[in-house]
């Protein structure tokens, strides 16, 4: 017994596609950066652009995570094996958003007066841990403020945040 033909299906897109098609491309002409200087990368009138402002705040807030790393190293030098290459990525981090970090060892240098290590080895990794996972979700929210390049960095730095808050916790166990 032969099996029925299939029902035919018209060749082309279907007209719920085309509609899709078109509203979707609406919304990106509508979300494609124009004239309109106040998000691009250029400064107008002095002030700093959303990217010089993203980009100097990413470079602040991974220095900050250095002096965490830095007050952490400092209190428990036996976690440096574990730690170090972890703040070596939170420096390259800092460079890559265009800030700088003193060149000092971790353990030689004087962490800032907010960056106090915790009564133990396990809670500093867990702090640790925290700040990172904060720093990273922080990251990720900010992708839908800047626009392209900036944006991917954020992305990469974000999910390397994450993955050393996966690892700090892992150690903390």
């Amino acid at each position: 017994m032969p099996y029925p033909p299939p029902p035919r299906t018209p060749s082309g897109p279907r007209r719920r596609t085309l509609l899709a098609s078109a509203a979707g491309a609406a919304l990106l002409v509508g979300c494609s950066s124009g004239s309109d200087d106040s998000d691009s990368g250029e400064s107008t009138g002095g002030s700093p652009s959303v990217t010089e402002r993203a980009r100097t705040r990413a470079a602040r807030d991974s220095r900050g995570i250095v002096e965490r790393y830095d007050a952490v190293l400092a209190a428990y030098p036996t976690l440096a094996e574990r730690l170090t290459p972890l703040r070596e990525a939170a420096v390259r981090h800092v460079e890559a958003f265009g800030g700088t970090v003193a060149t000092a060892s971790p353990t030689a240098s004087r962490p800032s007066p907010s960056a106090t290590a915790p009564v133990s080895e396990k809670d500093a990794l867990v702090e640790l841990a925290d700040a990172e996972r904060t720093l990273a979700d922080a990251r990720a929210k900010a992708l839908l403020e800047v626009p392209g390049e900036l944006a991917r960095l954020l992305a990469s730095v974000a999910a390397a945040g994450a993955a050393h808050a996966y690892l700090l916790k892992e150690g903390a166990k």
